[in-house]
């Protein structure tokens, strides 16, 4: 599908909601939670942004990686593309409505599918949200990662037990949902973990264990400890906590202290397979993307999830060629400065 088409059609159908800017930067949505904007100042969104912004791209074209392979092995599965589509909920009270919940995640799920990558479902204010999720995994075989709100131990653990019933391939627990305000507008009570709590809801399971919204070295290690498969280092798109750093401010140390030990993505600020090849080369294992995966959903469906899966991996692959990598694997710290 055409890309401009795609954002005119998605801005249509998220009028006073999300302005489909050209420049989707948080800055003109600044401060709108419930909605696509960051919390308070909107500073940690847009400090995504900058965090990726302050890396530049090491060019070199004296080598043989002239067909890039971009495929990856997450969790166990062959990917076409280390990019995947974020856990998103809440298209009545953030994105509209122009899609039910079951259209919006069936459209990331199918599309992500179809581009050779993963779609991940979320937990929401509206406890029905987590449910149009599973349906959707449900649908596809089982292809779909499903994450948790931090609720109480006891509806933590149901929801996992629900996952594996339609075969996920992975849950967890966005546990820097703890704060979110359209959780507690719509009465829904979430809040921080402990370490035996984490560890009771990590072995009530046997699938990989994710833990998403992890930001600094302290706790990236503690989720070692715990026993999580995954990290995803992640400020929530700057939803939760104003003023907090941008996700590739954190990731090289956090990678640093734990890689190895349990796999690492990284989201936040991925506006094209450029960024993607930045948070690849600070040492993230496979990253993630939210806004426009949105925009893809409401302009064009699965076919528009696809699309923009579909750009950002051409991207990433043009990238590759141009800073001499052949492989994900390839992918070190010296492509940036």
């Amino acid at each position: 599908m055409d890309m401009k088409e795609i954002r005119q059609t998605a801005k249509g159908k998220m009028k006073g909601y999300c302005r489909v800017c050209p420049s989707c930067d948080g800055r003109a949505c600044a401060g709108e939670v419930p909605g696509m904007g960051g919390t308070g100042t909107g500073q940690a969104f847009q400090e995504n942004l900058a965090a990726l912004e302050q890396y530049k791209l090491n060019m070199r074209t004296i080598h043989d990686a002239k067909e890039p392979d971009t495929s990856t092995t997450l969790l166990g599965l062959k990917l076409k593309t280390p990019i995947m589509a974020a856990p998103i909920t809440g298209t009545t009270y953030n994105m509209g409505g122009a899609l039910t919940e079951g259209e919006f995640i069936q459209a990331v799920m199918t599309g992500s599918l179809m581009a050779g990558s993963l779609g991940w479902s979320g937990d929401g204010a509206d406890p029905t949200m987590y449910n149009s999720g599973l349906e959707a995994i449900k649908k596809e075989q089982g292809m779909g990662i499903a994450i948790i709100k931090p609720r109480s131990q006891e509806e933590i653990i149901k929801r996992i037990k629900e996952a594996e019933a339609v075969g996920a391939k992975a849950v967890g627990i966005d546990i820097d949902g703890a704060g979110l305000v359209t959780m507690a507008l719509k009465g829904q009570p979430v809040g921080p973990k402990t370490m035996d709590e984490l560890k009771e809801v990590i072995n009530s399971t046997s699938l990989p264990f994710i833990l998403k919204g992890i930001m600094t070295v302290e706790e990236a290690e503690l989720a070692a400890e715990v026993g999580a498969a995954v990290i995803v280092v992640s400020n929530h798109g700057g939803r939760v906590l104003d003023q907090t750093p941008g996700a590739a401010d954190v990731l090289p140390e956090i990678v640093e202290a734990v890689k190895g030990r349990l796999t690492i993505l990284a989201d936040g600020g991925v506006r094209s397979g450029v960024d993607a090849l930045k948070l690849l080369a600070l040492g993230a294992d496979g990253v993630l993307v939210g806004r426009p995966v949105i925009i893809g959903a409401f302009g064009g469906g699965a076919e528009g999830v696809k699309a923009v899966l579909e750009k950002y991996t051409a991207e990433l692959q043009q990238g590759m060629i141009l800073t001499g990598c052949k492989s994900v694997v390839e992918i070190h710290e010296d492509v940036v400065c």
